[in-house]
């Protein structure tokens, strides 16, 4: 099956208008896992066509990229990959590491656990604060010029910081939380990545499930969810940002499809640099979330749905877009 296509930039691959993310296929966030629907469903991805799959070496301790590498092993030539590295875990603490040493050490280890020679689109998963970010970029070309990797992207990167990347070396996509409930990028970062020609990748384009209206319980949520300490989905907030979904149902029953395919359809239309990587670990949300591919919205439909102002702030450590990176010496 084909969907339609959209390029990753100016210097980017061209790729299915939409994405899958796979972090919710290894315990990592959202509930124990299921390995056995997880390979099922990323084969339905590409029997779909939705062949730009997004990993990462930290998500469930490296097993996601393993099950990812496993899983398309056969079909390698039919998908663009793209993982990220920088979030480490070190003597029982997490934090960031884009020095250029560990820029090399985390791609070899990447590849391995992958099983491929190259990755399509490898990013910087957060900006480390203690490292300029010249210094990252640098090490990043490195490994294109080694054809270990075809494309560098940023996630969570400010304005500033993806200017300066991009006077080192091409990026052809920045990755960050983008939808109905979260739109802090708009002001400054999305223009840069215009004026540059750098494609936009968001992920929790569903508002972490708060957009699909069905979440409506958290203590329902298991245990190991991270939802329970999002911001979003306290008491108080979290009964505000239902009756925002109320808003995305009704827009949803008029054009005669899911609210999470409005929340998909909304910020597909945002721009044709715009690609949403929805994360699923089922087939049944996989093929919903293609879905919104068919959905078009009019112009009521996007202002009345622009105008949600959801209470509750981001999860701290989603909140990187803010913060510089030093200046290099």
């Amino acid at each position: 099956m084909s969907l339609p296509t959209r390029p990753l930039g100016t210097n980017g691959p061209e790729v299915p208008a939409q994405g899958l993310g796979t972090m919710s296929m290894t315990d990592f966030a959202y509930g124990p896992a299921d390995e056995d629907e997880a390979v099922a469903t990323i084969l339905r991805a590409l029997d779909l066509g939705v062949t730009f799959l997004d990993t990462a070496d930290v998500y469930g301790l490296n097993e996601n990229e393993k099950l990812v590498g496993r899983t398309i092993a056969a079909r390698r030539d039919e998908v663009t990959l793209a993982t990220k590295f920088g979030i480490v875990f070190r003597n029982g603490k997490r934090g960031i590491d884009g020095s250029p040493a560990y820029v090399h050490e985390a791609c070899d280890a990447s590849l391995a656990r992958l099983g491929v020679d190259h990755i399509d689109l490898y990013y910087l998963h957060r900006p480390d604060t203690t490292v300029p970010i010249e210094d990252t970029v640098g090490a990043m070309a490195e490994l294109v010029a080694a054809g270990k990797v075809r494309h560098l992207g940023l996630s969570e990167a400010s304005a500033d910081t993806v200017r300066r990347a991009a006077a080192v070396h091409p990026i052809a996509a920045l990755q960050s939380e983008w939808s109905l409930f979260t739109r802090d990028l708009e002001t400054d970062v999305v223009p840069a990545c215009r004026e540059l020609g750098i494609g936009l990748v968001p992920f929790s384009p569903l508002g972490r499930g708060l957009l699909t209206g069905t979440v409506t319980d958290v203590d329902a949520l298991a245990a190991n969810d991270f939802r329970r300490s999002n911001p979003r989905f306290a008491d108080g907030p979290f009964d505000h940002n239902l009756a925002l979904v109320e808003v995305v149902k009704d827009v949803a029953r008029e054009r005669g499809c899911t609210p999470g395919q409005v929340a998909l359809a909304w910020l597909t239309a945002q721009g044709d640099d715009v690609v949403p990587i929805p994360g699923t670990k089922r087939r049944k949300y996989l093929e919903e979330n293609v879905g919104a591919l068919a959905v078009r919205l009019e112009a009521a439909d996007l202002e009345r749905l622009g105008a949600l102002d959801p209470a509750g702030d981001r999860a701290d450590d989603m909140s990187f877009v803010h913060r510089e990176t030093p200046a290099r010496r």
